[in-house]
C-alpha cells in the first residue's frame, strides 16, 4: 500500500475517533438542555412566591423565584448554541470524512490499475501452477 494511502487511512482513523468524540459531547449536551427546559417548564407552574432553592455541587442555596428563573433560562439559551455548535462541528467532521474517503478510494483504485507489477508478485496469476 503506498504511503500516501496509509496516511490517509490514519486520518480516517483520526476523524472516525473525532466524530464519536463530538456526537458524544452533543447527545450529553442535549440532555442536559432538555433537562433544563424540563425544569424551566416546571417552573413556570410554582407560585414565585414559594420557597426555593438551588443545588450548588451537594449543597442546597436558598433562592428567589426570579434568580432561578433567570438562570434556567441563560442556561437554556447557552445549552442551545452548544448543541447547534455541536452539529454543524459533527457535519464539518462527516463532510471532511466522506471527502478523505473519496480520495482515498480514487488513490486507491488508480494504484491498482496504472502501476503493473504490484499484484504481479508471488501470489499473483501463475504461481504454484507447475
Amino acid at each position: 500500500m503506498p504511503p500516501e494511502a496509509q496516511e490517509k487511512i490514519e486520518e480516517l482513523q483520526e476523524l472516525q475517533e473525532t466524530a464519536q468524540q463530538v456526537s458524544e459531547q452533543k447527545e450529553q449536551a442535549q440532555a442536559a438542555l432538555n433537562e433544563s427546559k424540563t425544569a424551566l417548564d416546571a417552573l413556570e407552574d410554582v407560585d414565585e412566591d414559594a420557597g426555593m432553592y438551588r443545588e450548588i455541587g451537594e449543597v442546597l442555596v436558598e433562592t428567589d423565584y426570579e434568580s432561578a428563573y433567570e438562570d434556567l433560562e441563560d442556561k437554556v439559551d447557552s445549552l442551545e448554541v452548544r448543541v447547534e455548535q455541536l452539529q454543524k462541528q459533527e457535519e464539518r467532521v462527516e463532510e471532511q470524512f466522506d471527502d478523505l474517503q473519496g480520495e482515498l478510494q480514487q488513490m486507491l483504485q488508480g494504484g491498482a490499475g496504472g502501476g503493473g507489477g504490484g499484484p504481479m508478485g508471488p501470489g499473483g496469476p501463475g504461481a504454484g501452477g507447475a
